[in-house]
């Protein structure tokens, strides 16, 4: 007998940025097949990560909560200081959240981890909050190597010189390929592609050599900025990258896309396709201000680890014949609103006195008008790419941005300002105010820790691997 109920496949690729698909308007790399998901399906043009860095935004991602709400705030191993303390956040997903995966379980699903997960280990690994299998999954953020051996624990080495994307791909197809469609299945698909290290196979790094060269594209377009101001970056300044023509990168982001053709071929020739929602999001913004500064997030202003739009604004497909009519919205959504809409299409109950932030998409899926309300940040640390402690709300058009260093807020109107380049706050004191209360209510509701004045003196840092 084979199941009625949706397959789900959810895709989430780690740092892509807003603008690094053709279908976001990316003018330099090359994503057909994600183009062609995006063209069955709604592609949101105003789609937000709950935070500028990855383990937050997982861990929202698996919970429908904000990450200030389960208390991941930073990415896991995170620490930093300048003239702000730190604050403590949990270092592996709590064993009393009620996954997404646990609620497919629950639901009659089977359920299989393949790729990045960086939310802890033993009671917080994959299999503890709820998946039948898990091929990769581990504490670690980052691969030492694309190229096997991986050094992923979980994840057996390959021949020497294997691909890692394409190797989580093959696993992703052979358990579509195995599956005996008597039950659904929940497929949770997490890259670590395009994170760095930033290694491709050299037959496409060469294709995106000779391609800007042909378009007069600088490889190096990288601008040196501002110093850093967290301590255990001191002497290092921000490196803005100013357009898309990293080789290597493009290179990373066509293997993804080949990894996404993959999959839709296996639900293609098995006969799952029409009966299966495909989710592609990220979990923060592009790479573009530090650690090689890969790619460029323009018009959006910064990248991964700050708290403006290229930090958080991201791609979002969703995919499912019949439901998802094709597309493009500029319906504002954020991480935490996949939980209820996924199990809202899987038929699936949450639990009852459940806390949770998201708010069901199947409404805007259809065509029909969406008021999503609100949506907010809260990022109390110093990121590795040169973001400053922060929160944020963004409510229509207007986005304010509360700075905790020196306590300053900024108000921009993202319709006519998608750089964030002005600051509306002297214009708009009513919306301003507005915006800070609710600011304000919701971080209290959420119980936001606030980093406090730090009175010591910069000491030396420690080199630590770098989310």
């Amino acid at each position: 007998m084979v199941s009625t109920a949706p397959n789900v496949v959810l895709i989430l690729v780690d740092d892509l940025g807003w603008t690094d698909l053709t279908c976001y308007d990316s003018r330099f790399y090359e994503t057909p097949n994600i183009d062609a998901l995006a063209e069955t399906g709604v592609r949101f043009t105003n789609a937000y990560a709950a935070s500028p860095v990855c383990s937050p935004s997982r861990a929202s991602l698996m919970t429908g909560k904000y990450p200030a709400r389960v208390g991941i705030t930073d990415w896991i191993g995170g620490q930093g200081v300048g003239q702000l303390s730190d604050v403590p956040y949990f270092h592996g997903l709590p064993e009393n959240e009620y996954s997404l995966a646990r609620a497919f379980g629950d639901g009659g699903y089977r359920t299989w981890h393949v790729g990045k997960w960086h939310l802890g280990e033993g009671s917080s690994s994959p299999e503890a909050h709820g998946f039948d299998v898990n091929i990769g999954g581990c504490d670690i953020g980052s691969p030492s190597s694309y190229f096997s051996p991986y050094a992923i624990p979980t994840l057996p080495d390959g021949p020497q010189g294997e691909y890692l994307t394409t190797r989580l791909t093959d696993e992703a197809v052979e358990l579509i390929n195995n599956h005996d469609q008597s039950r659904p299945f929940f497929l949770n698909l997490w890259h670590y592609t395009v994170h760095m290290p930033a290694q491709a196979p050299e037959g496409l790094v060469q294709k995106y050599r000779n391609k800007a060269e042909r378009l007069g594209l600088p490889i190096d377009a990288i601008e040196p900025g501002e110093d850093m101001t967290a301590w255990h970056l001191a002497g290092r300044r921000v490196m803005r990258r100013t357009l898309q023509s990293d080789p290597t990168y493009a290179a990373m982001v066509e293997t993804l896309d080949d990894s996404v053709g993959a999959v839709v071929e296996a639900l293609r020739d098995t006969g799952q396709l029409e009966n299966t929602v495909i989710v592609l999001t990220s979990d923060n913004g592009g790479l573009s201000t530090a650690e090689g500064s890969p790619t460029c997030n323009a018009p959006l202003s910064e990248g991964k680890g700050w708290m403006v739009d290229g930090g958080v604004r991201v791609p979002l497909i969703v995919s499912y014949p019949g439901v998802a009519i094709p597309s493009a919205t500029g319906a504002l959504t954020t991480t935490p609103d996949l939980y209820p809409t996924l199990l809202g299409l899987a038929k699936i109950e949450p639990l009852a006195n459940q806390a949770s932030d998201g708010v069901d998409l199947i409404d805007v899926l259809g065509g029909g008008d969406f008021e999503r309300g609100p949506i907010f940040w809260h990022y109390p640390h110093y990121s590795n790419q040169g973001g400053t402690p922060g929160a944020g709300v963004r409510e229509g058009d207007w986005k304010l941005i509360r700075f905790f260093e020196d306590g300053k807020e900024s108000l921009f109107n993202l319709a006519d300002d998608p750089a964030e380049h002005h600051d509306q706050r002297a214009h708009h004191p009513e919306i301003a105010q507005r915006l800070s209360t609710l600011l304000d209510d919701w971080s209290a509701d959420v119980a936001a820790l606030v980093p406090r004045r730090n009175s010591a003196g910069p000491r030396p840092w420690p080199q630590r691997r770098a989310d």
